[in-house]
């Protein structure tokens, strides 16, 4: 997994840290921040093996870029839904090769409600 972070990001962010903290203070907070990665180091490496003793060897065969829900297009997955063709259908749909003619349906026009005082809108008391 990258991070997105380059060698000159790196340095930048360091230049910045000893304008910012002074050359006496750097070594203090630079072993602070040694301590720190440690301590994340050892908490991600103590996460691992919690997981993989409760959820058991399979959790390494696990695919987990699958799972990740950026690769996930909301807009993908309707289409395909909509359009999918089950079997079954595919099946009926190529038996009856019988040209007819397509027509397409006519949808009824929605006319909203108007609601005012005397015709208010519905309210459930349960459900608020």
């Amino acid at each position: 997994m990258e991070l997105g972070i380059s060698f000159e990001k790196i340095l930048l962010i360091g230049l910045v840290a000893v304008l910012l903290v002074g050359p006496e203070r750097l070594p203090r907070y630079a072993e602070s921040v040694a301590k720190l990665a440690r301590r994340a180091g050892e908490f991600l490496r103590d996460t691992k093996t919690r997981v993989r003793e409760e959820m058991g060897p399979e959790v390494d065969d696990v695919d987990w870029r699958k799972l990740d829900p950026r690769q996930y297009d909301p807009r993908r997955i309707i289409r395909d839904a909509l359009f999918e063709d089950t079997p079954a259908v595919a099946a009926t749909q190529a038996a009856t090769v019988v040209a007819e003619p397509e027509v397409t349906p006519v949808r009824p026009v929605r006319v909203r409600p108007e609601f005012s005082v005397a015709n208010p809108p519905p309210f459930d008391l349960e459900a608020t």
